[in-house]
This record gives structure tokens, C-alpha cells and sequence, in this order.
């Protein structure tokens, strides 16, 4: 009866170790990812946005809302998915950068992705982005860009060029939340560009960047990236004088270039050569694939 007893024991602690193993390598393989969303009167599409949260395939995700203080009926769209909500709040803030630094305060996961209330994820964005985050700090994928509900060009991105642009997707990025505590949140200094500052201020910090190919998300060009254009040139070139100060000169040229480019864009729509657009587009993104 004795040995029987320890022999219970010993069955009922084995089970017990192995229960918690298994836990363990589940928390290990499926960690937990927050996902960010900042809105200031965006009732129009954050229904959108919220649902592509809480339909991924991917389910240990905390989904957190920062409202700058909206009037339009966005806080009765957040109430009415609050029960898959982990933390929201409205409240009057700085700007952009203020409502992404509050969001990354509170979040608790490993991974963190931010997803802004015009933009919406693919339903297997994060499950992808999991299983591919093993020995890197920061990934992004591709852009689908619509325009009057219908899809115009897909962004593709490439951190090789940040150094020059702007060129990975921020609805696509997600990052290991220790590279926040490492290298500092968003900075207030810049109304259109912060997430330009982030990402090349960890570039130049060597972390590691990887592309994860298809695209992760959906973007409107009805953003205030896009109305703001030349403001958020403006500040990509401060950002680069910052942390690659040796290439002043190459840094003015390139901007002058962009705005040119940008402006030469606009003629070309109002004249309804979009082809040539496209044509350019196809041509620069062959030419850069091909330097690397």
C-alpha cells in the first residue's frame, strides 16, 4: 500500500510537470501580441479596422484603443466591441505620437502592432507574422493601397532603402516590445513622419528587419500622411540630418527630388496619365530589387 501510494505520488507531480511544460511551450510558440489602434473621429471605417483585429485567425492578441477625445459616434463603435477589448480610452491628446506611446504603455505582449482606424489587417496577418519573428526585432510586410474602394497598387516594402525613405509599410510593421524599452517610444517633435523616426533610429542601431512577403495590410489614401505631404517630407529629411548628419547634401537633394516627384505625380493624375504613374512605379521598385 506504501509504494502504491508513492507510485500515485509519483504519477500525479510527473503529470503536473509535464502539464506545465506543455504550458510553457504553448506560451513560447503562441505568444501574446498587442495591437495598437489610435482614432480621433473615425467612425466612418473603424468598425472596419476593429473587426480585422478580432477576426484574426491568431487568437492570443491584446487589442487596445486610444480615442483622442472623438465627438462623432466613434466611442459607441468601441462600446459596442468592448468585450473584445482589452483596454480602451478617450481622452484629448498631443497627437499621433501621444496616442501611440499611451497605447504602448499598456500593452503586455511580447510583439506589438500598431493599426491606424483607416487601415485594416488580413485576416492571417499576425499568425504570419508569429511564425516568422524568430530571430528578428522588427517585421513588415506588403501594402495594398485603395483609392474609391478599390484596390490601385500594392506598396511593396524594403528596409535596405530606409536610410533614403520612408519605404516599410507602418500599418504592416510589428515590433518586439523590448525595442521600445531599448530605443524609446515615438517623438512628439514630428506630427507626420514619427514612425520614420522610430524605424530608422533602430536601423541605424543594427537590429534586425525582415520582410515577410504578401501583403499584411490595407491602407486608404485618405490618411493624414497623405494630406500632409510636404510637412512630412519636410520632417524625413530632419529625421535623416539626425541620424546620418555625414549626408547633409545627399539628404537635401533627395528631398528635393521626392517633392518634385510627388508634385510631377499630381500633374500627371489631373491630366489622366495615371499609366505613366504606374509605369514609373514598376520601373523603380525593379531597379531597387536589383541593388540589393
Amino acid at each position: 500500500m506504501f509504494f502504491g501510494l508513492l507510485l500515485s505520488l509519483f504519477l500525479y507531480f510527473t503529470t503536473i510537470s509535464v502539464q506545465h511544460a506543455q504550458h510553457k511551450d504553448y506560451m513560447v510558440k503562441e505568444p501574446l501580441v498587442s495591437i495598437i489602434t489610435v482614432v480621433f473621429n473615425g467612425a466612418k471605417h473603424l468598425r472596419q479596422t476593429i473587426l480585422s483585429v478580432i477576426g484574426q485567425s491568431y487568437t492570443n492578441i491584446e487589442y487596445i484603443i486610444i480615442d483622442g477625445g472623438s465627438t462623432d459616434g466613434t466611442l459607441n463603435i468601441i462600446k459596442e466591441y468592448e468585450h473584445k477589448i482589452a483596454y480602451w480610452k478617450s481622452e484629448k491628446d498631443n497627437g499621433i505620437s501621444d496616442g501611440f506611446n499611451k497605447g504602448i504603455r499598456q500593452a503586455n505582449g511580447e510583439i506589438i502592432g500598431i493599426i491606424n482606424s483607416d487601415d485594416w489587417y488580413e485576416p492571417d496577418t499576425v499568425r504570419r507574422i508569429v511564425e516568422q519573428i524568430d530571430g528578428c526585432d522588427v517585421l513588415y510586410g506588403d501594402l495594398q493601397l485603395w483609392k474609391d474602394n478599390e484596390k490601385e497598387y500594392i506598396f511593396e516594402g524594403n528596409h535596405a532603402f530606409l536610410n533614403h525613405e520612408m519605404c516599410v509599410n507602418h500599418p504592416t510593421v510589428f515590433v518586439r516590445r523590448e525595442l521600445y524599452n531599448n530605443y524609446g517610444n515615438f517623438s512628439s517633435a514630428y506630427k507626420y513622419a514619427m514612425d520614420y523616426d522610430f524605424l530608422l533610429r533602430v536601423k541605424v542601431k543594427d537590429v534586425r528587419f525582415k520582410r515577410v512577403t504578401g501583403v499584411l495590410a490595407n491602407m486608404r489614401w485618405s490618411g493624414v500622411s497623405d494630406t500632409n505631404w510636404l510637412q512630412g517630407c519636410i520632417e524625413t529629411r530632419e529625421i535623416k540630418n539626425k541620424y546620418i548628419p555625414g549626408n547633409r547634401k545627399a539628404h537635401k537633394a533627395y528631398f528635393f527630388k521626392h517633392v518634385l516627384a510627388i508634385y510631377a505625380g499630381k500633374l500627371l493624375r489631373k491630366l489622366g496619365l495615371e499609366t505613366l504613374i504606374r509605369m514609373y512605379r514598376k520601373l523603380s521598385k525593379v531597379k531597387k530589387y536589383h541593388q540589393e
